[in-house]
């Protein structure tokens, strides 16, 4: 589950812009921290996979990311680079660079989202033994066991996540998009998706479901390294089939969680794609890995619609 999370569920959810969540995370990470975390496929002879979607006047790349990245790895193939460089516009799942320019609006929204109505306490939910586990992993990261007990259950998730990725030498603001950010200056910018509906995602979803993530999440924080150093060689070597293994497995083991934050948002892009296959041009669309990867990924609903990606060799 946090595999497949971390691997492109939400860039609001694992970005350093997810403020109230990423300041305590600041506060707790290097406590049991990793000096200069090893880098996952220094610039292997592959690279993260790229498709092209094109007709007789029109050319749109679709370029899988991965959120948070370590320090330093060299990910960005001069094809990758000449692709974005030649686009009329980029398009990302939210608009990473507006996140910037009004924090304390986004720390409100998510706080005000967060927050836990139910009447007791986020421990109050859960049954002896995932309190157990859970009060055990606070301990764990050095976050006070009641530090998150006014929120809701996506909340803590998404803490405990930044929080152990920052004490694995890992930092959110490294992330593919982050980076591309500071290169699309001079071209029109758009975004699928809001920071409210990204964030709208989590919090729709029934406590129960909450519930089930965050106990899932918890049980793979100590391979949180190790996982985590996997998923970026794969990503970073090019491996379509072993992203498609990964989310087939994501679809399998929690389909209603895989569906509200994969197929209905893939169905959605694709529905854009299309509209925007109408109009000449050239486009950079930077998502998530996962949601290129697997069934009902973006390619696939692209095909329902006739329209064939094809990969783009290095």
């Amino acid at each position: 589950m946090l595999k497949n999370l971390i691997l492109s569920a939400s860039a609001i959810a694992l970005s350093a812009c997810a403020f109230p969540a990423a300041t305590l995370a600041q506060d707790h990470a290097g406590h049991e921290g990793h000096e200069g975390h090893a880098m996952p496929g220094e610039a292997t002879a592959g690279g993260p996979a790229l498709w092209r979607v094109t007709d007789e006047d029109t050319t749109i790349y679709l370029f899988g990311t991965v959120h948070v990245l370590p320090e330093g790895l060299d990910w960005l193939k001069p094809t990758v680079e000449q692709a974005l460089t030649s686009s009329d516009q980029f398009v990302s799942e939210i608009d990473t660079s507006a996140l910037m320019e009004n924090p304390a609006e986004f720390a409100e929204m998510q706080m005000g989202l967060a927050q836990l109505t139910t009447g007791g306490t986020l421990r109050d939910l859960m049954n002896e033994e995932d309190r157990a586990e859970y009060e055990a992993a606070m301990t764990g990261l050095n976050i006070p066991e009641a530090a998150l007990d006014g929120f809701e259950p996506w909340f803590a998730f998404l803490t405990l996540t930044q929080v152990a990725m920052m004490q694995a030498g890992l930092n959110p603001a490294n992330g593919v998009e982050m980076q591309l950010d500071h290169m699309i200056a001079d071209k029109d910018r758009a975004a699928f998706e809001t920071v409210a509906q990204q964030l709208g995602f989590f919090d729709g979803l029934p406590i129960e479901a909450q519930l089930t993530m965050l106990d899932d999440t918890i049980g793979g924080l100590g391979e949180m390294e190790e996982m985590f150093g996997q998923m970026v060689s794969e990503w970073v070597e090019g491996d379509p089939e072993g992203l498609a293994d990964i989310m087939n497995d994501a679809m399998e083991s929690d389909p209603v969680l895989y569906d509200v934050l994969f197929t209905q948002r893939n169905a959605n892009w694709a529905f854009w794609i299309d509209d925007r296959m109408d109009q000449p041009g050239t486009v950079f669309i930077a998502v998530g890995a996962g949601h290129l990867g697997g069934r009902n990924s973006v390619q696939d609903l692209l095909a329902e619609r006739g329209h064939v990606a094809e990969r783009v060799e290095y």
